[in-house]
């Protein structure tokens, strides 16, 4: 079978490459696709065609895509998570050197002095007292989230000299294995906004993450505090941030979302949207996006997805392989079982996964399995797809 990719945006030729002419198409203007592939196009209240098996980001967040929507179609969401870690980590470092040395501010008052250089030499030391920043190391950063770029932010922090509290009630054992020791825990956001002289937030945009960043937390942080955010935009209740600014009591805020109440604010440096924006981070999105869907449409194995578990399942030799999502009820794995005896077919290997509401179960079948079959399965109640790779 050659499946049918659909990309929404330029996706790097590096990823593409693992797409191979064989057995992909790919293009921008496919008819029925199998899948697609994209980076920031907006698939929310768009027609999606029931031919889609799955959907693929070369990035991180999926706010752009219908996640629940595809969840009870039993289409796996992909990402590429820790892709462009590093990327949006060095840009962070930035932030927080920029804050501390006020230097996109001192820059603009730089490029507006007038005259000669002996009066541009006057003018210098005349001015800057108006710039005096403060050095990182014996400060405290506060990290919120500590997934890919969260870790490797609060690692780096230690390496410059400072000391460093993580807060993540979701941490997985991969990201802890990956964190170093010296990170000390806070016990909740806002113990970690009481003690930190810097906040960086990493986490996805949901109903419990917006205004993160608020009235409340900010007035628990000592004066002279800086807020960085190169995550996603309404994490920060920017009204909170200008008030704080405003009121002398919050030092800068650094962010990588220009808006109207915060470019031309004298304590804000607003960038556009630079956090994964280096050739090496969209290679590696890329890569990730297309390996992931290949194997998925190939082999039925879930990896890197947002809605569904993590699944893999080398494949069984001189088998038939069933891929099934379905809700994450009991005796689904009964059903799908009596279904497959009834057809004479004995598995040779099963693998079921759950997560929250939904599950997925990967089957190699002795023997050959037919559409009729795969029909059967499909409408059991509480089965949500149903193919045969």
């Amino acid at each position: 079978m050659r499946y049918k990719i659909l990309t929404l945006n330029q996706i790097s030729s590096r990823g593409l490459e693992r797409l191979p002419a064989a057995r992909f198409e790919v293009g921008a203007a496919l008819e029925r696709p199998h899948a697609i592939l994209l980076r920031s196009a907006d698939l929310n209240g768009k027609l999606i065609p029931d031919s889609v098996l799955a959907v693929a980001r070369a990035g991180a967040g999926v706010n752009n895509i219908p996640v629940e929507e595809l969840s009870k179609r039993g289409v796996p969401v992909f990402n590429a998570p820790g892709a462009n870690a590093n990327a949006v980590k060095e840009l962070v470092l930035a932030g927080l050197l920029i804050a501390a040395r006020n230097v996109c501010q001192a820059w603009a008052f730089a490029r507006s002095l007038p005259g000669d250089d002996e009066a541009l030499e006057e003018a210098v030391e005349a001015g800057k007292k108006g710039f005096i920043g403060f050095e990182l190391p014996g400060r405290i950063l506060g990290v919120v989230g500590l997934g890919a770029v969260g870790v490797e932010t609060a690692n780096a922090a230690l390496a410059l000299g400072m000391k460093v509290l993580g807060y993540d009630p979701q941490l997985t054992v991969q990201r802890a294995w990956q964190l170093s020791a010296s990170v000390e825990q806070a016990v909740s956001l806002d113990d970690l906004f009481a003690r930190s002289h810097a906040v960086t937030v990493h986490v996805p945009l949901n109903d419990a993450t917006r205004h993160l960043v608020n009235d409340a937390r900010l007035a628990l942080m000592a004066q002279g505090g800086v807020i960085l955010n190169f995550a996603r935009a309404a994490i920060v209740d920017n009204e909170a941030v200008v008030r704080s600014l405003d009121a002398g009591h919050l030092r800068a805020y650094v962010c990588d979302f220009p808006a109207g109440a915060l470019k031309d604010h004298p304590k804000i440096v607003t960038l556009p949207h630079l956090g994964a924006s280096t050739g090496e981070a969209e290679e590696n999105c890329a890569v990730m996006a297309a390996e992931t869907l290949k194997d998925y449409l190939e082999n039925g194995n879930v990896r890197n997805s947002v809605n569904f578990p993590e699944a893999v399942l080398p494949r069984a030799p001189q088998t038939s392989r069933l891929a099934i999502a379905n809700s994450n009820v009991p005796n689904m794995v009964g059903q799908i079982s009596t279904c497959l005896a009834a057809a004479g077919l004995n598995i040779a290997e099963l693998l079921n996964k759950s997560r929250g509401e939904y599950a997925y179960t990967l089957i190699d079948a002795d023997g050959v399995v037919s559409e009729d079959l795969v029909g059967r399965l499909a409408a059991i109640e509480g089965v949500l797809a149903a193919r045969i790779i």
